[in-house]
């Protein structure tokens, strides 16, 4: 097992700097998830601990032992492509021992660990076929296997499972999840799927355009996303965003929007939001919830619904933008129907102008919102 550290990574790709200045640390036996968009570095970032890649700036570390100019077969470290790479003329058994060869492993501790490794993932019975004869899934778990077979120092995994159904997908996020936790090995695991990195990680590095946004257990990402990026590609559906302005009145803040007010009381945030600035108000869609009749909440209408089974998106108008909230199924709405929309104030969050920074996540500040009449 090992421990990695990325200091100061810079990577240029002619005028494309694929990553500016990338550093976090993966804790020995940790699993780790690098979460971001297509073409935000990920697997840059990937092919850079591993040694494919040299970096134009910054050093790569393992176990505080620099790595940056060692050759990728002297590092120990396995990766697993999005492209499996199977051999399709060998057995699954000869695929697993591929790895143990090239290190001329004596033959009866090859097929010792072969079965160890079989009996792990489940595959005993598929030693026998070749790559043709197996579903996806089990294509993917001898991927894994070939990965883990020569106990690596870390395993780094590149958006492995993408190419799967969903039922196939949510059944490999499992077995991953034990695999890591019973060999107890160094993981790092690229997606652009929030589910997965959420579900399945200790810790998660948001990545956008090659920079880190937040890195930090999952629960904490959520709860308090450093900016909106992280807010919007953390959370499904994302979190809503609301345009709105600040005034100040005797020394305290109330945040106005056309529909409703938000106020503070011995508001720490003077010197973030000045008089007439504009923000964003933040809410989850889970903290929204519908009433129809009553006359608590914000006024607005049924945009469109978007039932899920087991819950029901419901897109309301607010003034200039749409908000999504989350209903129980049996809340039948229709289109253009009256509702009130009431907001959990407890659960609100707070961005500066252009987003680039929470200025207030929520449960840091008391607010109190006081709905207002359409315009």
């Amino acid at each position: 097992m090992a421990r990695i550290r990325l200091e100061g990574i810079t990577k240029r790709f002619g005028l494309v700097t694929a990553l500016n200045e990338v550093s976090f640390q993966v804790e020995d036996g940790e699993f780790f998830a690098i979460l971001g968009p297509p073409g935000a570095g990920k697997t840059t970032t990937l092919r850079t601990i591993v040694g494919l890649e040299q970096p134009d700036a910054g050093d790569v570390y393992l176990d505080d032992e620099r790595v940056t100019e060692m050759w990728p077969g002297d590092r120990d470290i396995s990766i697993v492509f999005q492209n499996l790479a199977l051999f399709p003329d060998r057995t699954v058994f000869r695929n697993l021992a591929f790895p143990l060869k090239q290190r001329k492993v004596p033959k009866g501790e090859i097929k010792r660990r072969v079965e160890e490794t079989a009996r792990v993932l489940h595959i005993e019975h598929l030693l026998g076929r070749k790559p043709a004869k197996l579903s996806g899934g089990e294509r993917q778990r001898v991927a894994l296997g070939r990965a883990i077979i020569r106990e690596p120092r870390a395993s780094l995994f590149d958006e492995p499972i993408s190419a799967l159904d969903a039922l196939l997908r949510l059944e490999m996020r499992i077995e991953l999840k034990r695999l890591q936790r019973d060999l107890g090995r160094t993981l790092v695991y690229v997606t652009h799927d929030q589910v997965e990195a959420m579900s399945m990680a200790d810790r998660l590095a948001v990545l956008r355009e090659g920079v880190i946004q937040q890195v930090d257990k999952p629960a904490t990402i959520y709860h308090r996303p450093a900016n909106r990026f992280v807010a919007t590609v953390v959370g499904s559906p994302p979190m809503n965003f609301i345009p709105a302005r600040a005034s100040w009145q005797n020394g305290s803040l109330r945040i106005t929007h056309p529909q409703f007010s938000v106020a503070t009381h011995g508001s720490n945030l003077t010197q973030e939001l000045a008089e007439g600035s504009s923000c964003w108000i933040g809410i989850r869609p889970e903290d929204v919830s519908i009433a129809v009749g009553g006359d608590e909440g914000i006024e607005t209408t049924v945009y469109v619904t978007e039932p899920l089974g087991g819950e029901t998106v419901v897109d309301i108008n607010l003034h200039d933008c749409l908000v999504k909230a989350l209903a129980p199924p049996t809340l039948s709405l229709a289109v253009n129907q009256p509702v009130r929309a009431l907001f959990d104030p407890k659960r609100l969050h707070l961005f500066d102008e252009d987003g680039s920074a929470v200025i207030s996540a929520a449960g840091e500040e008391r607010f109190e919102l006081t709905a207002t009449a359409p315009p």
